[in-house]
């Protein structure tokens, strides 16, 4: 029994190495950074920012939302937002439509203005101004968005606009959609989410070409109770939005006259089928990883995608990521990972003094796509984009990987010899204490 139970419990622990090599083949090894990315552990400087627009043009005293007029169930809804804010919430309210009662349209489209200014609320004044408000006039989006930007004002916190409305600009210009591509090419970091309560085509085409040229979200509001719950729920997504906001830049065509770039979060803007180049230097021993997202902010052609180059200076290939897609997603994404190399053709792993002594490589990220506007589409400020950049301590991946692969195979190799051998032997020992058994 003894000469049976020592090759079963070398047996498991073979089994045991084989299963955690293979695990270990199956994960990966963990990357280190060499140093935080530019701002990842900074907070905000200040709280997140939320304007809320309500339309309170002529059409919102239909009642039509469980019997409800459209204004009823708004200001009720606001009624249980106002009450749930967190106390540092910073929020304001704009009204479009609530003054003018005439017919005078170049009056009546001008009537957007500041209901509760953003900051600290105080709720019960916050609640009584939208107590008062009744349906009166007519309906000038893009002027209120312009109006809530300037509310919002500029900063490194994260700025949020949520439209309320039941029915489309009547009063552009200013066109809304071409007000949200403005505000999206300034920088400023602000989405406009969009609620409809009505449902007719041309005012959720509108709402949705607002949302995507920032972003944003459209919803399409139902009951009450959801267009309370969407509110609140974008109030507290406000605060998780980002903990870096994005970086305005410009790429060139040419990686001579490039931005450089270090590790952080980077905004820009890309035209229909167009090459953005950007430079990052990147030491001996460490890895970049980059990765890109371009938002499809208005109606594209179908099949289209998006590249991301990773090439030497002198224009050579290094690596590539791509993405493609059919008009199904409102982004693209995708990312590349490089190391430089040292004499063996590995990662190295870490930097040695001769690898220390070694300038800098200037790598050139190149981002282009395939994208194609359909017809009467506006193809100016370009599609929005959102390039990530980490420079970490180049991953042994590649060279670990392949010796735990040998590593693996030998140990696969030597398990079955080992089987093979003790097969035999027990075979022989059972042959020959039978053989002793019958002579006896």
């Amino acid at each position: 029994m003894t000469t049976g139970r020592r090759p079963k419990t070398r047996l498991g622990s073979l089994l045991a190495a084989l299963a955690i090599t293979g695990a270990s083949l199956l994960l990966g090894l963990p990357a280190h950074a060499d140093e935080p990315s530019a701002g990842a552990s900074s907070a905000p400087k200040e709280n997140p920012k939320v304007d809320l627009i309500l339309d309170v043009s002529g059409s919102m005293n239909t009642a039509d939302i469980q019997g409800k007029s459209r204004i009823s169930v708004a200001q009720n809804s606001l009624d249980e937002v106002i009450d749930a804010l967190p106390a540092e919430a910073e929020f304001g309210i704009r009204t479009l439509g609530a003054t003018y009662p005439g017919n005078d349209k170049t009056a009546g489209c001008q009537d957007t203005k500041q209901l509760f200014p953003v900051g600290k609320t105080n709720k019960v004044e916050a609640k009584t101004a939208v107590a008062t408000l009744r349906p009166t006039g007519w309906t000038p989006i893009g002027l209120a968005l312009r109006g809530a930007a300037q509310d919002l004002g500029k900063g490194d916190a994260t700025r949020r606009i949520v439209l309320i409305t039941d029915g489309e600009d009547d009063c552009a210009p200013p066109d809304p959609c071409d007000v949200a591509r403005e505000l999206a090419a300034q920088g400023i970091h602000l989405v406009v989410d969009t609620l409809g309560l009505a449902h007719d085509d041309k005012t959720r085409q509108q709402l949705l070409c607002i949302a995507n040229a920032t972003g944003g979200t459209y919803t399409d509001v139902r009951t009450p109770q959801q267009l309370t719950d969407k509110v609140k729920q974008l109030i507290d997504r406000n605060d998780d939005t980002y903990t870096v906001n994005p970086v305005q830049t410009t790429g060139t065509d040419k990686c001579e006259s490039a931005p450089v770039l270090t590790p952080g979060v980077y905004s820009d803007r890309e035209k229909f089928s167009e090459h953005r180049v950007y430079k990052v230097p990147v030491k001996a021993g460490q890895e970049l990883r980059a990765s890109v997202s371009v938002g499809l902010d208005r109606a594209v052609n179908r099949d289209y995608g998006v590249l991301l180059q990773a090439t030497s200076a002198t224009g050579q290939e290094l690596v590539r990521g791509t993405d493609a897609g059919s008009t199904r997603t409102d982004v693209v994404s995708t990312g590349l990972r490089w190391s430089t190399n040292d004499s063996k053709g590995y990662v190295t792993t870490s930097p040695t003094s001769s690898a220390k002594d070694k300038p800098d490589t200037t790598v050139c990220l190149v981002v282009s796509n395939s994208l194609a506007p359909q017809a009467g589409v506006h193809t100016d400020p370009g599609m929005p984009l959102e390039l990530t950049v980490d420079l970490a301590s180049a991953s042994p991946a590649p060279e670990g990987a392949a010796m735990g692969l040998g590593r693996g195979w030998i140990l696969l190799l030597t398990l079955t010899l080992s089987g093979l051998v003790f097969g035999l032997v027990s075979g022989w020992i059972a042959r020959w204490r039978i053989a002793v058994w019958r002579e006896n």
